[in-house]
Order: C-alpha cells, then sequence, then structure tokens
C-alpha cells in the first residue's frame, strides 16, 4: 500500500521544547489519529507538514514526492482544518466560495453549494454571526471542495455537541472510501478518533511513543484489575503503567503477558495513552 503522507526524522528546535526525530507514515485510504498532551508538538507538526513552520532536520513527502519540491501542487490536494476558524468574520459563505474560486484551481462550486445545504448553513449570513460548530462545518466544506486527497485537521471537533461531531466523523468515513485519500486528525477526543481510526500515533513531549495500526493496539494491551497483591502476580516486562488506590489497584499490562485468573478489561485509546504517560513520570 501506498504511503500518502511520510515523515522521516522530523525536527523542529525551541528554547524550551524540541520536537525530536518523529517519523511516520500515513498509508493511503486511511484514517491517523495523532494524540498526545497539549504541548506535545502536534500542532507544530501540521504546521511542518504544511510548510508554515522552518524545520531544523528531517524529510516530509505527499502523495510520494517532496513536500519541498512539490509545495504548490501539493495545496490543491490537501484540505486543512484547524481549531480556529480563520475567515474573517465580515464575509459570508457566499463571498467565501468567491474567494476560494480565486485560489484553487480545483475549487467545485457545485459541491461546496451541496455542503453548505448537507450542514444546514446559510449561504448569506456573515461568518462572525456563525457558531462555533457552524464555523468548524464551514472550513470542513472548503476543505471538501477543491479536490482534496489529504486532510490535516487540528483539533477539528473540538468544542463542538456530540451530535455535530458524529455528524463529521461520519464525513470522514466517506471521504475515506477513494482509497487514493487520506486523513491525519489531531483531537483530545479520543473516543471520537476510537470509532474512525486505523492507525494511532502517540506523540509526548516532543518524541512519538508509538505509531501502530487501532486494532492491534487494541489486541495488544488490557487493564488488569485487582489487589495490589493481584498486580504482583504481573511480571515487570508485562506492566506498563499502574494506578493504585486505597481500594486497589489498575494496571495496563500486554495482553499475552497476563496470567489466567487475574480480572481483565479492554483498553482504551485514552487508557494506554494515559498509562504510557504514567509510565514516561508524569
Amino acid at each position: 500500500m501506498d504511503n500518502i503522507l511520510e515523515v522521516k526524522n522530523l525536527t523542529k528546535h525551541y528554547k524550551d521544547f524540541t520536537l525530536d526525530n518523529l517519523s511516520l507514515a500515513l498509508p493511503a485510504g486511511c484514517i491517523m489519529g495523532f494524540i498526545g498532551e497539549n504541548g506535545a508538538g502536534k500542532s507544530t507538526t501540521i504546521k511542518l507538514i504544511l510548510g508554515l513552520l522552518r524545520r531544523d532536520a528531517g524529510e516530509i513527502s505527499i502523495f510520494g514526492e517532496s513536500a519541498d519540491s512539490a509545495a504548490e501542487k501539493m495545496k490543491e490536494q490537501i484540505g486543512v482544518v484547524m481549531d480556529e476558524c480563520n475567515f474573517p468574520e465580515a464575509m459570508t459563505a457566499d463571498q467565501i466560495a468567491k474567494m476560494m474560486a480565486m485560489c484553487y484551481r480545483t475549487w467545485d462550486a457545485g459541491r461546496f453549494a451541496q455542503y453548505l445545504g448537507r450542514f444546514a448553513l446559510p449561504h448569506d449570513k456573515k461568518i462572525g454571526d456563525y457558531s462555533r460548530g457552524m464555523k468548524m462545518k464551514l472550513m470542513l466544506t472548503v476543505a471538501l471542495s477543491h479536490d482534496s486527497r489529504l486532510l490535516l485537521l487540528d483539533e477539528a471537533t473540538s468544542g463542538l455537541d456530540p451530535i455535530v461531531r458524529d455528524e463529521i466523523l461520519d464525513i470522514f468515513l466517506e471521504f475515506i472510501q477513494d482509497e487514493k485519500r487520506g486523513i491525519f486528525v489531531s483531537s483530545h477526543i479520543l473516543s471520537d478518533l476510537e470509532k474512525i481510526c486505523d492507525y494511532v500515533a502517540f506523540l509526548h513531549q516532543g518524541k512519538l511513543v508509538f505509531c501502530e495500526e487501532k486494532s492491534g493496539l487494541l489486541e495488544k494491551y488490557v487493564v488488569v484489575k485487582g489487589t495490589r497483591q493481584d498486580l504482583e502476580a504481573l511480571g515487570r516486562d508485562a506492566v506498563v503503567g499502574v494506578r493504585q488506590n486505597n481500594f486497589g489497584a489498575e494496571a495496563l499490562a500486554l495482553r499475552d503477558k497476563v496470567p489466567a485468573g487475574l480480572v481483565c478489561d479492554p483498553a482504551s485509546i485514552e487508557d494506554i495513552m494515559l498509562y504510557h504517560v504514567k509510565e514516561h513520570g508524569i
């Protein structure tokens, strides 16, 4: 399977933070969830991919070509939705459409109108009068209306109610039915990512902790519950992290190294992330 996005040894230094040798690959036809705490480097990574920041080291390839040598051509095929709407608030959707038609040779006015109707967005209302959910839907409508093959989404569903989020997740799944497309999405709403993602990449303090297929990741770990004595039956090489309280203890453990007889629950992506952070000393 060809990769629609590849990042190799991506590095960016700041005075008090370093994105350190990040490498990952998003296969075509897939969705990758990009997770991590605030300040982990997720937005920095997306801005580096888009060329909004200058990297200190590393390589970025999009659609099999260097992002440096084909930046203009790639712009036509990358849809971007950030966590804040950057359209002028005095403009209407109709005016946004006219502006985008001048920016993208591949702009599809009919598709834009179709998504406006699907999202029930008014075409003649000022953007400043839109709710947050309406603004996010408008940005997604624009991203889907210029023949995008790759969507880069930075907290695109944060602050939205569950009904709107579910509607947008359906759009993502529809988009990815074309196996020449891909989605790279960062979000703190891990339950959303668990519904739609094929891969999960976890960034912690500028370092990649893992990048794995979601199905394999969820199969790999379990949450073991019991007394502190119960958890002592687990070998050190089986445990990722432990949480203890006055009533007992829980541990994230490798499924194939858990002895029979212990109480185990399936691990969620949130469990896996939180216990890995605990293991890293936070």
